[in-house]
C-alpha cells in the first residue's frame, strides 16, 4: 500500500469514527471537499477507503441478519 493510500485509509477511519460518534452525516463530504481542493490523489484514496469501509459494514449487517434468520429457523424446527 502506498503512502497516500495509508494516509487516506487512516483519515477515513478517523472521519468515520467521528461521524459515528457525532452523527454528523456531512463530515465525509466536508473532508472530501477539502481534499479535492488540495490533493486529488489523497481525495481518491480517502473516498475509496470510505466506500470500502461502508461496503464492509453493509455486508456484515446482511451477514448477521442471514445468520440470525438461520438460527431462528433452526430453533423453530
Amino acid at each position: 500500500m502506498s503512502y497516500v493510500e495509508n494516509l487516506g485509509e487512516k483519515l477515513a477511519k478517523d472521519v468515520l469514527a467521528v461521524q459515528k460518534e457525532t452523527n454528523d452525516l456531512n463530515i465525509v463530504q466536508e473532508i472530501a471537499a477539502v481534499l479535492e481542493a488540495s490533493s486529488s490523489t489523497l481525495h481518491e484514496a480517502f473516498m475509496t477507503a470510505v466506500r470500502v469501509y461502508d461496503a464492509e459494514v453493509r455486508a456484515r449487517t446482511l451477514l448477521e441478519s442471514k445468520l440470525d434468520a438461520a438460527e431462528k429457523a433452526a430453533r423453530a424446527r
